[in-house]
């Protein structure tokens, strides 16, 4: 067993999902190209786990850099080249593996390893030693220049600092940029994916785990099916050992140099504020300052900008907080952090409980968006849908703000229009009704399809009032998950 198959073996077990990025590095590999792959994304997303299922039966070698220390990163680098010469090293043998002199001469290695075979050499964590040592990134162009073109080397740089990965592979002003062959940015699962987390459990609490914690893989398996929902709160969240506890502090950290003004900044998001001179004032700073906290959180795919779509008069661009578990985590948990380190988790329980319904209502408008697109993919809707999002702004007939939670267009024709409820109890007419008395704020017609989504089911007056109104159609909850 090489370096690279012995360092996650345990996790090859319970890999899942990410069909499309495996079916992208394998037709890479099959090319006999040198290939450069960067893969990057927010740590725990899994992407040592897809690399690990990617190389399992490949000759490869794995070299898992370190913060601040260049020496060790010189040994690891040199282990990983000396396991590419001889795949069939095992891990003890590897321990004594030489050390090259520099790290031109091990780049230098690699290639000569690869002039006649295919191996892959990965870099994990590659930012580390891109920092430890500044040089490296401009050795390895100077190695790629010269070797590309009789080489198979196939290099995968992996890391998870999201700013410094699109920095050094994107950027035009870094040694690497145009030398990259490929480059896949791992996103979290939507809901539908992490569904498979989830077997025997019913897709409702699911979801509202899903809703918490977002689809990052190492967050999702916290979740333990024999307990309750609230136990499942109370050991996930207000525990201040478990892994979830100081997750978000410590992925802003990884970030950004001060966290301070961030935080203050999601807490206001997560507090209500959406609009620019809202976030300012909850957030206590200037609405000046306020823009390069706002766009260096979206760099790191934390925030997003959302703009109305369809129709016309929209208002105002708003802010949301693109990843659940820190919306989760800044509206239940932050404000609560003096009583769960004094041992009170558990009196938050009943809170956060009663408050989750509420807080579901966007993760639920998210996951109609996300089966929407699902079921475009597989050619099931009976209309073209080219984006989807949702429109708010004034309605001048009823002199009142409006929002609308779904719309699908074609371009620039609105093509669906939707409203979606996370309720226990059946979804009746009346939202049927104002769906249909607002679609034309979108930019809807007469014939443009108005369809609920409900987490349960419809009344019978608003079944009676949709066979009346050839556009509408009661989406379940059951019918998205089957």
């Amino acid at each position: 067993m090489n370096q690279a198959n012995f360092t996650l073996a345990k996790e090859a077990a319970l890999f899942i999902g990410r069909e499309r990025e495996l079916s992208l590095l394998r037709k890479r590999y099959k090319s006999s190209d040198f290939e450069l792959v960067g893969i990057y994304g927010r740590r725990r997303v899994g992407k040592t786990s897809l690399i690990n299922e990617f190389v399992r039966d490949l000759p490869c070698g794995y070299c898992m850099a370190v913060e601040d220390d260049r020496e060790a990163n010189l040994r690891v680098l040199s282990r990983a080249v000396f396991s590419l010469r001889d795949p069939n090293t095992g891990v003890d043998a590897l321990a004594d593996a030489p050390v090259y002199p520099n790290f031109e001469s091990a780049i230098e290695a690699a290639f000569e390893a690869t002039r006649s075979r295919r191996a892959v050499l990965v870099i994990d964590e590659f930012p580390y030693l891109a920092k430890a040592y500044p040089a490296f990134p401009s050795i390895l162009q100077s190695a790629i220049d010269r070797n590309k073109d009789s080489s198979k080397l196939f290099l995968i740089l992996c890391g998870s600092s999201l700013s410094f990965m699109k920095e050094q592979l994107l950027d035009g002003k870094s040694p690497l940029y145009g030398r990259r062959t490929a480059q896949i940015e791992l996103k979290p699962f939507d809901f539908f994916e992490a569904l498979e987390f989830f077997p025997g459990v019913d897709p409702r609490e699911a979801a509202c785990v899903y809703g918490m914690v977002g689809g990052i893989p190492l967050y999702l398996r916290q979740y333990s099916a024999s307990l309750s929902l609230a136990e499942n709160i109370s050991a996930m969240f207000l525990d201040p050992g478990s892994i979830l506890y100081e997750e978000p502090s410590n992925l802003i950290k990884q970030e950004v140099s001060k966290a301070a003004p961030y935080n203050a900044v999601i807490a206001a998001i997560a507090g209500g504020a959406a609009q620019h001179n809202e976030i300012a004032a909850k957030a206590g700073m200037d609405t000046s300052a306020l823009d390069y906290y706002l766009k260096g959180l979206a760099r790191i795919d934390l925030l997003q900008r959302v703009e109305p779509i369809g129709g016309k008069g929209g208002r105002k661009a708003l802010w949301h907080i693109k990843d659940n578990l820190f919306r989760f985590w800044y509206r239940f948990i932050g404000p609560r952090r003096a009583m769960i380190e004094r041992g009170m988790g558990d009196m938050a329980v009943p809170a956060i409980e009663q408050g989750l319904p509420l807080f579901m209502g966007p993760v639920f408008e998210a996951m109609c968006r996300d089966w929407l697109w699902r079921e475009c993919a597989a050619g099931s809707l009976d209309f073209p849908m080219t984006d989807v999002g949702c429109w708010w702004g004034n309605d001048p007939k009823e002199r009142s703000q409006a929002e609308i939670d779904i719309v699908a267009v074609d371009g620039s024709t609105t093509t669906l229009v939707g409203e979606c409820k996370w309720r226990g109890e059946p979804t009746d007419v009346d939202q049927l009704r104002k769906l249909d008395a607002r679609a034309w704020l979108a930019g809807a017609e007469a014939q443009t399809p108005r369809w609920l989504f409900s987490k349960s089911a419809y009344t019978d007056a608003c079944k009676a009032f949709a066979l009346n109104l050839p556009s509408a159609r009661l989406v379940t909850f059951e019918e998205m998950v089957r």
